[in-house]
């Protein structure tokens, strides 16, 4: 490998087939990376061995980045890279950095001047978005909205207020399993002929992407439970 540096590595976003969605030469990469930074080590351990099934993972070693770690501790998981060794950040689905606590570390990276290499993988905010018929030059992402019902239903009304005076689609998650309680408030608060577009499972065998307005979600409502999902509006 060339350079020493730090590679964004993604993974399925489920029960996927790898080679369906991760080019050849991701695995060529993954396979010469001894370190690794990721939010859990033993799905890590599990995508690695899918991957490259002769892999020594007990070899490796790994740092682990989520909401518990202490972001003092953030500056020495790059240290193998001033040894001359690259690292690879793993997100749990989807790619690094993106809706993902990677993104501090290649912050650090980039203040650091340590090289930053994506590496080419699926991402459902993207995925979703391209299937949804909605506005690609102008979106947001808002990760999950709030859990406060009042807040909720205030940020929705403002997220749909965008989407017509800013001709903006706007994107949104939630915990799989509160997936169901979220699309009833998105249909009793929006106008009945916005458009939500519903993600779910993307990449998997049970995908569903539909872009339908809100008048004729009301009258056949998905069953979301425990799927991944993406939501968008536009109009």
């Amino acid at each position: 490998m060339p350079t020493a540096s730090l590679y964004l590595i993604p993974v399925t976003l489920g029960e996927t087939e790898i080679s369906k969605v991760l080019p050849p030469y991701n695995w060529s990469i993954i396979s010469s990376i001894r370190y690794f930074i990721v939010e859990n080590v033993r799905t890590a351990r599990r995508f690695l061995k899918q991957t490259d099934p002769g892999i020594d993972v007990d070899s490796l070693t790994f740092y682990i980045l989520n909401k518990h770690t202490p972001d003092t501790e953030l500056p020495g998981f790059l240290n193998p890279v001033e040894d001359g060794n690259s690292i690879g950040i793993i997100s749990e689905a989807g790619c690094p950095a993106i809706a993902d606590p990677g993104a501090d570390i290649v912050a650090i990276a980039q203040k650091k001047n340590i090289p930053v290499v994506p590496l080419v993988g699926p991402s459902a905010i993207l995925l979703a978005l391209m299937a949804s018929g909605f506005n690609g030059q102008s979106f947001a992402f808002h990760g999950y909205l709030p859990v406060d019902a009042g807040e909720r239903v205030k940020t929705l009304k403002s997220l749909e207020q965008r989407i017509y005076s800013e001709n903006q689609t706007q994107l949104f998650i939630e915990t799989p399993y509160r997936n169901g309680k979220l699309l009833e408030v998105i249909l009793k608060t929006c106008n009945p002929a916005t458009l939500l577009c519903i993600a779910a499972d993307i990449t998997l065998g049970s995908e569903f992407i539909k872009t339908r307005r809100i008048a004729e979600w009301k009258k056949q409502m998905p069953d979301l439970s425990k799927r991944p999902c993406i939501f968008a509006i536009y109009k």
